[in-house]
């Protein structure tokens, strides 16, 4: 019984916690795309307002949400016996998992850059990362859905999950081709 509480929990924190990246990544758009007007006091206003948004919603929704999804999924592997780290899906996961923190640590580095003035990238190239996030996730769910498969056809997984990278990235590309 634990385990599935842990397990509904771990669920709603991983949406509570891309929800928060989704958005805001979304935020550091608009607030980079501020930054680069010439517009006084309109900049001024709209920079101060995009890092009350973004300390907000990294304090009060995404860090907590991380905490959360996090513990509970260590409390799931803990009462499972640890027997998943067994599992080739768990691996292919985990590693994802790795990659997801190290997209947390580059948007807190961003936020903090962003918050100073700076807007180190366009916001095409912002739009594109926002679908890291969302590769990210796709791997996460399909090993941990797919098992035995995902690691048994890893190399057509790897496949489809970088033509499915390309292929996003191309559309964000070709929609914001005038920016």
């Amino acid at each position: 019984m634990d385990y599935f509480i842990a397990k509904s929990i771990h669920i709603i924190f991983v949406i509570s916690y891309f929800a928060g990246l989704f958005y805001i990544v979304r935020l550091f758009i608009y607030h980079s795309e501020t930054l680069q007007r010439d517009e006084e006091p309109k900049r001024s206003i709209l920079h101060k307002q995009y890092i009350f948004m973004q300390e907000r919603l990294w304090n009060i929704i995404t860090v907590p949400a991380l905490i959360i999804m996090s513990i509970s999924g260590i409390y799931m592997l803990y009462a499972m016996n640890w027997v998943w780290l067994k599992e080739g899906w768990m691996h292919i996961k985990l590693l994802f998992v790795v990659f997801l923190y190290g997209y947390h640590f580059w948007a807190w580095k961003l936020m903090r850059k962003l918050q100073k003035g700076i807007a180190p990238y366009s916001s095409v190239h912002l739009r594109m990362m926002n679908e890291v996030a969302t590769l990210i996730l796709f791997a996460v769910i399909f090993s941990v859905i797919l098992k035995t498969l995902f690691v048994q056809y890893w190399y057509w997984s790897l496949v489809w999950f970088l033509l499915m990278g390309i292929l996003i990235m191309l559309v964000v590309k070709l929609v914001n081709k005038n920016k």
